[in-house]
């Protein structure tokens, strides 16, 4: 599985004009399945994403976690993740799990965060989104699991 994380003050997700998820201090999510990914897979990333001490504690040093802070998620599908740019112009996305899997993974991945504690909002599997963030730090964070 890979995401690509962003500390975030504020953030949401709107399909068809409509704001559908969105979250205010804490975490966007950008998560894609790949084709060999496992429930343990998602496992190791929620444990992960809920740990990653990239909050700033009381001496300005990113020593907490988003369950430290109290924080909450925005997590969105996004299959792009999955690019192969390694051949020519146009990115390959055949490493993307096949939808019926990518999208299994993905809600499990959101619940197994919950799961853990911190609040999850989501965007829409599969759908046209627009995704709107304000970066705190910036903070972004690559994670493969």
């Amino acid at each position: 599985m890979r995401c690509l994380l962003q500390r975030v003050t504020s953030a949401s997700v709107t399909v068809d004009g409509d704001v559908i998820g969105r979250t205010g201090s804490g975490l966007l999510v950008l998560a894609c399945a790949m084709h060999d990914d496992t429930e343990a897979n998602v496992a190791s990333m929620a444990r992960k994403l809920v740990s990653l001490r990239i909050f700033q504690d009381e001496a300005g040093k990113t020593n907490r976690s988003i369950l430290d802070v109290g924080g909450s998620a925005l997590i969105v599908s996004q299959f792009t993740l999955a690019a192969d740019t390694s051949r020519g112009n146009r990115p390959g996305f055949s490493q993307a799990a096949p939808p019926d899997t990518g999208r299994r993974l993905y809600e499990l991945l959101c619940e197994q965060v919950v799961d853990l504690g911190v609040p999850v909002e989501t965007g829409r599997f599969g759908a046209d989104m627009q995704v709107s963030l304000v970066n705190d730090g910036p903070m972004t964070i690559w994670l493969e699991r």
